[in-house]
Protein backbone atom coordinates (compact mmCIF):
# COMPACT_ATOMS: atom_id res chain seq x y z
CA UNK A 1 0.00 0.00 0.00
CA UNK A 2 1.34 3.45 -0.79
CA UNK A 3 0.39 6.86 0.47
CA UNK A 4 -2.20 8.52 -1.70
CA UNK A 5 -1.27 11.89 -3.19
CA UNK A 6 -4.69 13.32 -2.36
CA UNK A 7 -5.26 12.84 1.36
CA UNK A 8 -8.06 15.36 1.73
CA UNK A 9 -5.75 17.88 3.40
CA UNK A 10 -5.85 21.52 2.32
CA UNK A 11 -2.76 22.70 0.41
CA UNK A 12 -2.30 26.12 1.99
CA UNK A 13 1.47 26.35 2.61
CA UNK A 14 3.55 28.44 0.18
CA UNK A 15 7.24 29.35 -0.16
CA UNK A 16 7.26 32.16 2.50
CA UNK A 17 5.62 29.96 5.13
CA UNK A 18 7.88 27.00 4.29
CA UNK A 19 10.94 29.26 4.67
CA UNK A 20 9.59 30.46 8.03
CA UNK A 21 9.03 26.91 9.30
CA UNK A 22 12.55 25.90 8.20
CA UNK A 23 14.06 28.84 10.11
CA UNK A 24 11.86 28.10 13.13
CA UNK A 25 12.74 24.39 13.16
CA UNK A 26 16.50 24.88 12.68
CA UNK A 27 17.18 27.95 14.82
CA UNK A 28 16.41 26.90 18.36
CA UNK A 29 17.68 27.28 21.89
CA UNK A 30 20.95 25.60 20.89
CA UNK A 31 22.18 28.67 19.00
CA UNK A 32 22.45 30.56 22.29
CA UNK A 33 25.09 28.12 23.59
CA UNK A 34 26.67 26.87 20.34
CA UNK A 35 29.37 29.57 19.83
CA UNK A 36 31.12 28.64 23.09
CA UNK A 37 30.99 24.90 22.32
CA UNK A 38 32.55 25.45 18.91
CA UNK A 39 35.21 27.75 20.39
CA UNK A 40 36.14 25.10 22.97
CA UNK A 41 36.79 22.59 20.18
CA UNK A 42 38.33 24.75 17.45
CA UNK A 43 39.22 28.09 19.02
CA UNK A 44 39.21 31.11 16.72
CA UNK A 45 39.06 28.77 13.70
CA UNK A 46 35.51 27.77 14.61
CA UNK A 47 34.09 29.23 11.40
CA UNK A 48 35.99 26.54 9.47
CA UNK A 49 33.96 23.93 11.34
CA UNK A 50 30.78 25.59 10.07
CA UNK A 51 32.00 25.49 6.46
CA UNK A 52 32.95 21.82 6.81
CA UNK A 53 29.60 20.91 8.34
CA UNK A 54 27.63 22.97 5.82
CA UNK A 55 29.12 21.03 2.90
CA UNK A 56 27.92 17.76 4.42
CA UNK A 57 24.58 19.24 5.41
CA UNK A 58 23.97 20.70 1.95
CA UNK A 59 24.53 17.29 0.32
CA UNK A 60 21.81 15.83 2.56
CA UNK A 61 19.46 18.75 1.88
CA UNK A 62 19.78 18.23 -1.87
CA UNK A 63 18.85 14.57 -1.49
CA UNK A 64 15.79 15.58 0.52
CA UNK A 65 14.79 18.02 -2.19
CA UNK A 66 14.86 15.39 -4.92
CA UNK A 67 12.88 12.79 -3.03
CA UNK A 68 10.58 15.47 -1.57
CA UNK A 69 9.65 16.72 -5.04
CA UNK A 70 8.79 13.15 -6.08
CA UNK A 71 6.80 12.12 -2.98
CA UNK A 72 4.41 14.98 -2.17
CA UNK A 73 2.14 13.35 0.42
CA UNK A 74 2.28 13.95 4.17
CA UNK A 75 4.85 12.10 6.24
CA UNK A 76 8.18 13.58 5.17
CA UNK A 77 11.03 11.17 5.86
CA UNK A 78 8.61 8.32 6.58
CA UNK A 79 6.77 8.79 3.28
CA UNK A 80 10.06 8.78 1.35
CA UNK A 81 11.39 5.60 2.95
CA UNK A 82 8.02 3.85 2.68
CA UNK A 83 7.80 4.66 -1.03
CA UNK A 84 11.31 3.37 -1.66
CA UNK A 85 11.58 0.33 0.61
CA UNK A 86 8.11 -0.59 1.85
CA UNK A 87 6.12 -0.77 5.09
CA UNK A 88 8.65 -2.26 7.49
CA UNK A 89 11.50 0.26 6.89
CA UNK A 90 8.87 3.01 6.77
CA UNK A 91 7.52 1.97 10.16
CA UNK A 92 11.01 1.96 11.69
CA UNK A 93 11.86 5.42 10.36
CA UNK A 94 8.45 6.81 11.33
CA UNK A 95 8.84 5.50 14.88
CA UNK A 96 12.44 6.68 15.20
CA UNK A 97 11.47 10.16 14.02
CA UNK A 98 8.36 10.28 16.14
CA UNK A 99 9.80 8.93 19.41
CA UNK A 100 13.56 9.30 19.11
CA UNK A 101 13.63 12.80 17.65
CA UNK A 102 10.19 14.38 17.97
CA UNK A 103 8.70 13.67 21.38
CA UNK A 104 11.92 13.44 23.40
CA UNK A 105 13.39 16.49 21.69
CA UNK A 106 10.29 18.62 22.25
CA UNK A 107 10.02 17.53 25.87
CA UNK A 108 13.66 18.45 26.47
CA UNK A 109 13.22 21.83 24.77
CA UNK A 110 10.21 22.64 26.94
CA UNK A 111 12.29 21.89 30.00
CA UNK A 112 14.91 24.34 28.73
CA UNK A 113 12.14 26.92 28.52
CA UNK A 114 11.04 26.19 32.09
CA UNK A 115 14.63 26.28 33.34
CA UNK A 116 15.20 29.66 31.69
CA UNK A 117 11.96 30.99 33.16
CA UNK A 118 12.95 29.76 36.63
CA UNK A 119 16.03 31.98 36.55
CA UNK A 120 13.71 35.00 36.53
CA UNK A 121 10.86 33.42 38.53
CA UNK A 122 12.16 30.64 40.85
CA UNK A 123 8.63 29.29 41.35
CA UNK A 124 8.93 27.55 37.96
CA UNK A 125 11.52 25.23 39.47
CA UNK A 126 8.69 23.50 41.38
CA UNK A 127 7.39 20.32 39.64
CA UNK A 128 3.69 21.16 40.00
CA UNK A 129 4.10 24.67 38.60
CA UNK A 130 6.21 23.32 35.74
CA UNK A 131 3.53 20.74 34.96
CA UNK A 132 0.87 23.47 34.86
CA UNK A 133 3.10 25.54 32.57
CA UNK A 134 3.63 22.60 30.22
CA UNK A 135 -0.09 21.79 30.14
CA UNK A 136 -0.99 25.40 29.32
CA UNK A 137 1.62 25.82 26.60
CA UNK A 138 1.06 22.43 24.96
CA UNK A 139 -2.72 22.77 25.21
CA UNK A 140 -2.62 26.18 23.53
CA UNK A 141 -0.41 24.94 20.72
CA UNK A 142 -2.64 21.90 20.21
CA UNK A 143 -5.75 24.09 19.94
CA UNK A 144 -4.11 26.39 17.38
CA UNK A 145 -2.97 23.49 15.18
CA UNK A 146 -6.27 21.60 15.38
CA UNK A 147 -8.02 24.66 13.99
CA UNK A 148 -5.95 24.44 10.81
CA UNK A 149 -2.48 24.28 9.26
CA UNK A 150 -2.88 27.89 8.12
CA UNK A 151 -3.46 29.06 11.70
CA UNK A 152 -0.61 26.89 12.95
CA UNK A 153 1.77 28.29 10.35
CA UNK A 154 0.73 31.88 11.13
CA UNK A 155 1.57 31.28 14.78
CA UNK A 156 4.93 29.69 13.86
CA UNK A 157 5.75 32.61 11.55
CA UNK A 158 4.99 35.06 14.37
CA UNK A 159 7.24 33.19 16.82
CA UNK A 160 9.98 32.89 14.20
CA UNK A 161 10.02 36.65 13.66
CA UNK A 162 10.02 37.38 17.39
CA UNK A 163 12.84 34.97 18.20
CA UNK A 164 14.99 36.08 15.24
CA UNK A 165 14.91 39.76 16.20
CA UNK A 166 17.41 39.42 19.12
CA UNK A 167 19.77 37.44 16.86
CA UNK A 168 19.60 40.10 14.16
CA UNK A 169 20.25 42.70 16.87
CA UNK A 170 23.42 40.89 17.96
CA UNK A 171 24.59 40.47 14.38
CA UNK A 172 23.88 44.07 13.37
CA UNK A 173 25.31 45.83 16.43
CA UNK A 174 27.89 43.17 17.23
CA UNK A 175 29.87 43.61 14.02
CA UNK A 176 30.92 47.11 15.12
CA UNK A 177 32.37 45.62 18.34
CA UNK A 178 34.43 42.91 16.62
CA UNK A 179 38.17 42.99 17.19
CA UNK A 180 39.91 41.53 14.15
CA UNK A 181 42.69 40.09 16.32
CA UNK A 182 40.12 37.83 18.00
CA UNK A 183 39.42 36.11 14.65
CA UNK A 184 43.05 35.17 13.98
CA UNK A 185 44.22 31.58 14.43
CA UNK A 186 47.80 30.31 14.32
CA UNK A 187 47.34 26.61 13.59
CA UNK A 188 44.96 24.67 11.36
CA UNK A 189 42.71 22.51 13.61
CA UNK A 190 43.27 18.72 13.54
CA UNK A 191 40.81 16.47 11.68
CA UNK A 192 39.39 15.15 14.97
CA UNK A 193 38.36 18.69 15.92
CA UNK A 194 36.51 19.00 12.62
CA UNK A 195 34.71 15.72 13.32
CA UNK A 196 33.70 16.66 16.86
CA UNK A 197 32.55 20.11 15.76
CA UNK A 198 30.60 18.77 12.80
CA UNK A 199 28.80 16.35 15.09
CA UNK A 200 27.68 19.15 17.41
CA UNK A 201 26.81 21.52 14.60
CA UNK A 202 24.96 18.85 12.65
CA UNK A 203 22.59 18.13 15.49
CA UNK A 204 22.08 21.83 16.20
CA UNK A 205 21.23 22.94 12.67
CA UNK A 206 19.10 19.90 11.87
CA UNK A 207 15.35 20.30 11.65
CA UNK A 208 14.60 21.35 8.08
CA UNK A 209 13.26 17.85 7.38
CA UNK A 210 10.48 18.36 9.93
CA UNK A 211 8.99 21.03 7.66
CA UNK A 212 8.42 18.36 5.00
CA UNK A 213 6.16 16.32 7.26
CA UNK A 214 3.37 18.64 6.08
CA UNK A 215 4.02 17.98 2.37
CA UNK A 216 0.35 17.06 1.91
CA UNK A 217 -0.54 20.67 2.74
CA UNK A 218 2.10 22.41 0.60
CA UNK A 219 0.90 24.24 -2.52
CA UNK A 220 2.56 23.20 -5.78
CA UNK A 221 5.11 21.03 -3.89
CA UNK A 222 7.40 20.39 -6.89
CA UNK A 223 8.06 24.13 -7.00
CA UNK A 224 7.56 25.15 -3.39
CA UNK A 225 9.63 22.45 -1.68
CA UNK A 226 12.97 23.01 -3.49
CA UNK A 227 12.67 26.79 -3.40
CA UNK A 228 11.44 27.00 0.21
CA UNK A 229 13.93 24.49 1.64
CA UNK A 230 16.94 25.94 -0.20
CA UNK A 231 16.12 29.52 0.76
CA UNK A 232 15.29 28.58 4.33
CA UNK A 233 18.48 26.56 4.90
CA UNK A 234 20.62 29.23 3.20
CA UNK A 235 19.29 31.94 5.51
CA UNK A 236 19.71 29.64 8.50
CA UNK A 237 23.37 28.97 7.66
CA UNK A 238 24.05 32.70 7.21
CA UNK A 239 22.56 33.44 10.65
CA UNK A 240 24.57 30.69 12.40
CA UNK A 241 27.83 31.77 10.75
CA UNK A 242 27.27 35.44 11.53
CA UNK A 243 26.49 34.67 15.17
CA UNK A 244 29.73 32.67 15.50
CA UNK A 245 31.80 35.45 13.91
CA UNK A 246 30.31 38.11 16.18
CA UNK A 247 30.67 36.02 19.34
CA UNK A 248 34.29 35.13 18.54
CA UNK A 249 35.13 38.66 17.41
CA UNK A 250 33.65 40.32 20.50
CA UNK A 251 34.71 37.90 23.26
CA UNK A 252 37.85 36.38 21.71
CA UNK A 253 39.63 33.80 23.86
CA UNK A 254 37.08 34.34 26.63
CA UNK A 255 34.27 32.94 24.49
CA UNK A 256 34.84 29.35 25.62
CA UNK A 257 34.45 30.47 29.25
CA UNK A 258 30.79 31.37 28.70
CA UNK A 259 29.67 27.84 27.88
CA UNK A 260 26.18 28.29 29.35
CA UNK A 261 25.20 31.62 27.76
CA UNK A 262 27.77 33.03 25.33
CA UNK A 263 25.30 35.23 23.45
CA UNK A 264 24.06 36.71 26.70
CA UNK A 265 27.68 37.69 27.40
CA UNK A 266 27.93 39.25 23.93
CA UNK A 267 24.69 41.18 24.48
CA UNK A 268 25.91 42.39 27.85
CA UNK A 269 29.14 43.61 26.25
CA UNK A 270 27.17 45.49 23.59
CA UNK A 271 24.37 47.14 25.60
CA UNK A 272 25.00 46.28 29.26
CA UNK A 273 23.33 44.01 31.88
CA UNK A 274 19.88 44.32 30.31
CA UNK A 275 21.29 42.50 27.28
CA UNK A 276 21.70 39.26 29.22
CA UNK A 277 18.07 39.43 30.38
CA UNK A 278 16.80 40.04 26.85
CA UNK A 279 18.76 37.07 25.54
CA UNK A 280 17.36 34.89 28.31
CA UNK A 281 13.86 35.84 27.18
CA UNK A 282 14.86 35.13 23.59
CA UNK A 283 15.98 31.65 24.63
CA UNK A 284 12.53 30.93 26.05
CA UNK A 285 10.79 32.23 22.93
CA UNK A 286 13.09 30.14 20.75
CA UNK A 287 12.32 27.00 22.74
CA UNK A 288 8.59 27.65 22.48
CA UNK A 289 8.89 28.35 18.76
CA UNK A 290 10.69 25.08 18.08
CA UNK A 291 8.04 23.06 19.88
CA UNK A 292 5.27 24.91 18.02
CA UNK A 293 6.89 24.03 14.71
CA UNK A 294 7.12 20.36 15.64
CA UNK A 295 3.48 20.24 16.74
CA UNK A 296 2.57 21.67 13.35
CA UNK A 297 4.58 19.09 11.39
CA UNK A 298 5.37 15.90 13.32
CA UNK A 299 1.78 14.69 13.97
CA UNK A 300 1.53 14.24 10.19
CA UNK A 301 3.82 11.22 10.68
CA UNK A 302 1.13 9.60 12.83
CA UNK A 303 -1.52 10.62 10.31
CA UNK A 304 0.43 9.15 7.36
CA UNK A 305 1.26 5.97 9.30
CA UNK A 306 -2.38 5.47 10.28
CA UNK A 307 -3.44 5.87 6.65
CA UNK A 308 -1.08 3.02 5.80
CA UNK A 309 -2.38 0.80 8.60
CA UNK A 310 0.77 1.04 10.73
CA UNK A 311 -0.98 2.86 13.58
CA UNK A 312 -4.55 2.81 14.98
CA UNK A 313 -7.12 4.06 12.49
CA UNK A 314 -8.34 6.90 14.71
CA UNK A 315 -4.99 8.68 14.20
CA UNK A 316 -5.84 8.96 10.49
CA UNK A 317 -9.10 10.82 11.08
CA UNK A 318 -9.49 14.44 10.04
CA UNK A 319 -11.51 17.09 11.81
CA UNK A 320 -14.90 17.44 10.04
CA UNK A 321 -14.73 21.25 10.14
CA UNK A 322 -11.03 22.20 10.08
CA UNK A 323 -9.73 19.33 7.87
CA UNK A 324 -6.74 18.69 10.16
CA UNK A 325 -5.48 15.37 11.60
CA UNK A 326 -6.75 16.38 15.02
CA UNK A 327 -6.41 13.02 16.77
CA UNK A 328 -2.78 12.76 15.67
CA UNK A 329 -2.12 16.29 16.93
CA UNK A 330 -3.79 15.66 20.30
CA UNK A 331 -1.99 12.33 20.75
CA UNK A 332 1.39 13.87 19.95
CA UNK A 333 0.78 16.77 22.35
CA UNK A 334 -0.32 14.37 25.08
CA UNK A 335 2.89 12.35 24.77
CA UNK A 336 5.01 15.52 24.86
CA UNK A 337 3.29 16.52 28.09
CA UNK A 338 3.90 13.12 29.70
CA UNK A 339 7.60 13.14 28.84
CA UNK A 340 7.96 16.81 29.79
CA UNK A 341 6.74 16.29 33.35
CA UNK A 342 8.52 12.95 33.83
CA UNK A 343 12.03 14.37 33.41
CA UNK A 344 15.17 12.34 32.72
CA UNK A 345 15.70 13.49 29.14
CA UNK A 346 19.46 13.98 29.27
CA UNK A 347 20.17 10.27 29.00
CA UNK A 348 18.00 10.13 25.86
CA UNK A 349 19.61 13.09 24.08
CA UNK A 350 22.29 10.98 22.40
CA UNK A 351 19.67 8.44 21.33
CA UNK A 352 17.78 11.28 19.65
CA UNK A 353 20.89 12.49 17.85
CA UNK A 354 21.82 9.03 16.60
CA UNK A 355 18.22 8.55 15.49
CA UNK A 356 18.42 11.62 13.29
CA UNK A 357 21.53 10.33 11.55
CA UNK A 358 19.77 7.06 10.78
CA UNK A 359 16.78 8.96 9.41
CA UNK A 360 19.01 11.01 7.12
CA UNK A 361 20.85 7.91 5.96
CA UNK A 362 17.57 6.16 5.12
CA UNK A 363 16.25 9.14 3.16
CA UNK A 364 19.44 9.47 1.11
CA UNK A 365 19.28 5.76 0.27
CA UNK A 366 15.60 6.20 -0.62
CA UNK A 367 16.51 9.01 -3.00
CA UNK A 368 19.02 6.75 -4.75
CA UNK A 369 16.49 3.94 -5.08
CA UNK A 370 13.64 6.17 -6.27
CA UNK A 371 15.83 7.77 -8.93
CA UNK A 372 15.85 4.45 -10.75
CA UNK A 373 12.07 4.08 -10.51
CA UNK A 374 10.60 5.62 -13.65
CA UNK A 375 7.19 7.23 -13.13
CA UNK A 376 5.10 9.87 -14.89
CA UNK A 377 6.27 12.45 -12.37
CA UNK A 378 10.01 11.66 -12.67
CA UNK A 379 10.77 14.24 -15.35
CA UNK A 380 8.94 17.01 -13.46
CA UNK A 381 10.77 16.41 -10.17
CA UNK A 382 13.84 18.26 -8.92
CA UNK A 383 17.00 16.27 -9.63
CA UNK A 384 20.29 16.49 -7.75
CA UNK A 385 23.08 17.34 -10.21
CA UNK A 386 26.32 15.38 -10.78
CA UNK A 387 24.69 11.95 -10.90
CA UNK A 388 25.12 9.96 -7.68
CA UNK A 389 28.23 11.82 -6.47
CA UNK A 390 26.36 14.04 -3.99
CA UNK A 391 24.20 11.27 -2.42
CA UNK A 392 27.29 9.06 -2.09
CA UNK A 393 29.10 11.91 -0.32
CA UNK A 394 26.10 12.23 2.00
CA UNK A 395 26.10 8.49 2.77
CA UNK A 396 29.84 8.43 3.53
CA UNK A 397 29.56 11.52 5.74
CA UNK A 398 26.64 10.11 7.74
CA UNK A 399 28.40 6.76 8.23
CA UNK A 400 31.52 8.63 9.37
CA UNK A 401 29.51 10.55 11.99
CA UNK A 402 27.80 7.36 13.15
CA UNK A 403 31.26 5.85 13.67
CA UNK A 404 31.98 8.73 16.06
CA UNK A 405 29.36 7.34 18.47
CA UNK A 406 30.58 5.39 21.47
CA UNK A 407 29.95 1.69 21.97
CA UNK A 408 27.22 2.32 24.55
CA UNK A 409 25.48 4.79 22.25
CA UNK A 410 25.48 2.30 19.40
CA UNK A 411 24.10 -0.41 21.69
CA UNK A 412 21.33 1.94 22.88
CA UNK A 413 20.13 2.76 19.37
CA UNK A 414 20.37 -0.91 18.35
CA UNK A 415 18.19 -1.95 21.29
CA UNK A 416 15.69 0.78 20.46
CA UNK A 417 15.42 -0.43 16.85
CA UNK A 418 15.15 -4.01 18.09
CA UNK A 419 12.15 -3.09 20.24
CA UNK A 420 10.54 -1.35 17.26
CA UNK A 421 11.01 -4.48 15.14
CA UNK A 422 9.28 -6.61 17.76
CA UNK A 423 6.39 -4.13 17.97
CA UNK A 424 5.99 -4.10 14.20
CA UNK A 425 5.84 -7.87 13.79
CA UNK A 426 3.51 -8.27 16.78
CA UNK A 427 1.17 -5.64 15.30
CA UNK A 428 1.16 -7.44 11.96
CA UNK A 429 0.59 -10.79 13.64
CA UNK A 430 -2.52 -9.45 15.33
CA UNK A 431 -3.94 -8.15 12.04
CA UNK A 432 -5.29 -10.89 9.77
CA UNK A 433 -4.33 -10.35 6.16
CA UNK A 434 -1.38 -8.13 7.06
CA UNK A 435 2.10 -9.25 6.18
CA UNK A 436 5.51 -7.81 7.01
Amino acid sequence: MSIQPDEGLKRVLGVPTLVATVLNNTIGAGIYALPAIVAMQMGAAGILGYVFCYLIFFAIVLCYLEVGSRITSSGGSYAYVEAAFGHFPGFIINSIFFFGWGIIGDAAVLNILADSLSVIYPVFAQPLVRALLFFTLIGGMALINVRGAKEGVAFVVFLTIVKLLPLFFIIFFGFSHIQVSNLHWQHFPPLKSFGDTALVLFFTIAGFETSLNSSGEIKNPKHTIPKGILLGTFLMLIIYSSIQLVAQGVLGAQLSQYKDAPLAAVAETIIGPIGATLLLIATMISSFGNTSGDILSTPRLLFAGAKNGLFPKYLGKMHPKFATPYWAILTYCGLIFIFSVSGGFKQLAILASASLLLIYLSVVLSMIRLRFKKTEETEKAFKVPCGLIIPIIAVVAILWMLCCLTKNEIISIALFIGVLCVIYFVMNKLKPGKTA
